[in-house]
């Protein structure tokens, strides 16, 4: 394996403003629907409600999308995606975050005229986003670099065609390590202005969000030779935690069951909104520290979540109104895109240089995700 050149060390060097890049600037969201008007006194918490729909794992494609053969997982991709579109038509300052074609080009297939109208003007006002946009969340280990960019193709295709859009951010939460390939070719050299994902090695994982480097966002330059002309601004999710799900305490989708959701009516027993406020600003804080700027995100969602929709916002809504009027940190409804202009517009802001990759991946001691690369030659 190749030995890292990360710039980013306890010492503090290789730091540089997110402005160093100016296809980065002049390319960023400039048609993003719902804007980003920041507040600077505070902590910004961006809450990006996702899902991440395995396109294929224990059950077949279709029947994740069609909720069959849940004694194995239980899984309906078809109902995420019906109540996810309601909840967001509902309430117009909702967003939501899709990645997988394989599933949504289904879904998109079986609605009527009126159906489809609508989610184009979500789409257009910024609250439904499109991250990634391939047919999949592909692997960054094992496949060959022109099936990523075939199956990539595949899906931008098709959001060009029905929605004229291109994804504008890399969205690889689940692949376990990342290549150089995924953040010069597919994520800079595509267009897009950021990139975040979750698993990088456990000893990398704990230095980044160590609270003095601050190091969990970085820029990530990963050609030699491209340089600066392809590098992209890259964040870690999850609270720097290795996962891409929301804090403990924060999970509202009814499969979990891991969260109490709101009880705000003062009249009924075991009201909560100021525990629920506490832990929420305590958690919030303990992320600003890890990283540099007065905005965060987090990801609100997980594997196969969102199933009932209204769940999710119906605690989420409270979430942000309740955070809101303490005022210690401010919360909002955000998309990847909105984030990455939020920490681009702290210019004062500078960020560790990333170069090179983040292979070989271990997510613990002698856990070396490594084996395909020698025991399956002829499927590599």
């Amino acid at each position: 394996c190749s030995q890292s050149q990360d710039a980013v060390s306890a010492s503090g060097r290789g730091v540089m403003p997110l402005a160093v890049s100016a296809r980065l600037l002049s390319t960023l969201i400039a048609a993003c629907g719902l804007c980003w008007h920041g507040a600077r006194a505070v902590v910004n918490v961006h809450l990006v409600p996702h899902t991440h729909d395995d396109v294929g794992w224990l059950k077949t494609v279709d029947q994740y999308y069609a909720g069959l053969n849940n004694t194995i997982q239980h899984a309906y991709v078809r109902m995420i995606l019906d109540t996810v579109i309601g909840e967001l038509r509902a309430n117009p300052n909702r967003t939501f975050t899709y990645v997988e074609q394989a599933f949504f080009q289904r879904w998109w297939r079986q609605q009527d005229q009126k159906t489809k109208n609508a989610v184009v003007e979500l789409v257009k006002r910024g609250q439904l986003s499109f991250t990634n946009g391939g047919w999949c969340m592909h692997d960054e280990a094992t496949p060959f670099y022109l099936d990523m960019i075939d199956q990539t193709t595949l899906g931008h295709r098709f959001l060009m065609d029905e929605f004229g859009m291109s994804p504008s951010i890399g969205w690889q939460l689940d692949p376990f390590g990342h290549s150089a390939t995924q953040a010069a070719l597919l994520t800079a050299e595509v267009g897009m202005v950021g990139l975040f994902f979750a698993r990088i090695d456990y000893q990398d994982l704990a230095l980044r969000s160590d609270p003095s480097d601050k190091a969990a966002e970085f820029i990530w330059r990963a050609s030699p030779s491209l340089g600066d002309d392809a590098q992209v601004f890259t964040g870690l999710t999850g609270q720097y935690s290795g996962t891409y799900g929301p804090p403990v305490g924060f999970h509202f989708d009814s499969l979990v069951s891991e969260a109490d959701p709101f009880q705000d009516d003062p009249s009924l027993m075991d009201y909560n909104v100021k525990t629920i406020v506490d832990e929420f600003v305590t958690k919030a804080l303990w992320q600003a520290n890890r990283t540099r700027g007065e905005n965060i995100m987090w990801t609100m969602g997980d594997d196969f979540n969102y199933e009932s929709a209204h769940e999710w916002f119906f605690n989420m809504d409270r979430l942000i109104k309740y955070v809101n009027q303490d005022g210690r940190v401010r919360a909002l409804y955000s998309t990847p895109e909105m984030y990455v202009k939020a920490k681009a517009s702290e210019t004062s802001v500078s960020w560790p240089l990333k170069v090179d990759d983040f292979f070989p991946y271990a997510d613990g001691p002698h856990h070396f995700w490594t084996g395909y690369f020698t025991s399956r030659p002829a499927f590599k």
